[in-house]
């Protein structure tokens, strides 16, 4: 991203996250992603679009993802993972992406990638790998899709879905509020939103409803998303999850990324 002239780690996230939706507005991508401040959305997007096309930053988003995926997963972890990419060809093709604005526009992507790698005379192996990453990404985003839905459908805003994390999970606070752009206002008012609702106690932990609320979010999200994996025979599901986890070991070994995380990723 850097040498695409965009300045900046967050810069970079929102121009390469946001790419496969097009030249579109901070206010949609904001709408999309969901938990980002609208001030810090607008901090990168649409100006990004002056310094990369959209269709530029897609392909060199996947090489690069696809590149630090062969620096960090073991020889064996990736040939693993790469050994599933029929089982993941399948899930993909079968995905259901309507009302789903991320999946929908990464869905679209493939094969455009892998023809435009093609013209750049990029290494076979290397487009799989590419191919690992962007069915992934699909599939990641196809469940954020959902899990923005669930939020939605439980009466929580942006700012409120990380306040609640931050109660129930015990992630620290700074780590949630700094990285998605809240203010210290704009979190106090969720906070008191929330407590309002009877889900967190005046010191900001989680009350039995609060749990609850949590459980139910992640329940329905996980229900949204489980159809995706509905042309694989269990024996196949299972085959390809400890072939994709073995890579998703040797990323958390590496330490690129922290823990806790913004994400919420949990260790593996």
């Amino acid at each position: 991203m850097r040498d695409l002239g965009l300045v900046g780690f967050w810069a970079g996230y929102f121009a390469a996250r946001a790419a496969p939706l097009g030249r579109v507005g901070g206010s949609t991508v904001g709408a999309a992603f969901f938990n980002f401040a609208p001030e810090m959305v607008a901090a990168a997007v649409p100006g990004c679009w002056e310094v990369a096309e959209p269709q530029e930053l897609i392909v060199v988003r996947a090489q690069a993802a696809a590149v630090a995926l062969t620096e960090i997963c073991s020889p064996e972890s990736l040939q693993a993972a790469v050994g599933v990419l029929p089982l993941l060809r399948e899930v993909v093709a079968s995905v259901d992406v309507a009302g789903r604005v991320m999946a929908g526009a990464n869905h679209a992507l493939w094969p455009a990638i892998d023809t435009a790698l093609r013209v750049q005379g990029v290494d076979p192996q290397l487009r799989a790998v590419v191919e690992l990453w962007q069915a992934a990404t699909t599939l990641r985003e196809q469940r954020g899709d959902g899990h923005v839905a669930a939020l939605v459908v439980h009466g929580l805003g942006g700012c409120e879905a990380h306040v609640l994390a931050a109660a129930t999970s015990g992630v620290p606070v700074e780590i949630l509020r700094d990285n998605r752009g809240w203010s210290d206002e704009a979190w106090d008012a969720a906070a008191r939103s929330l407590r309002e609702r009877g889900v967190i106690f005046p010191d900001a932990t989680a009350t039995p409803e609060g749990f609850a609320l949590h459980e139910a979010i992640e329940t329905m999200t996980d229900e949204l998303a489980e159809h995706s994996f509905a042309p694989l025979s269990d024996h196949d599901a299972n085959a390809m999850y400890s072939a994709l986890h073995a890579c998703a070991r040797d990323v958390q070994a590496s330490e690129t990324l922290p823990f806790p995380n913004p994400m919420g990723l949990p260790r593996i």
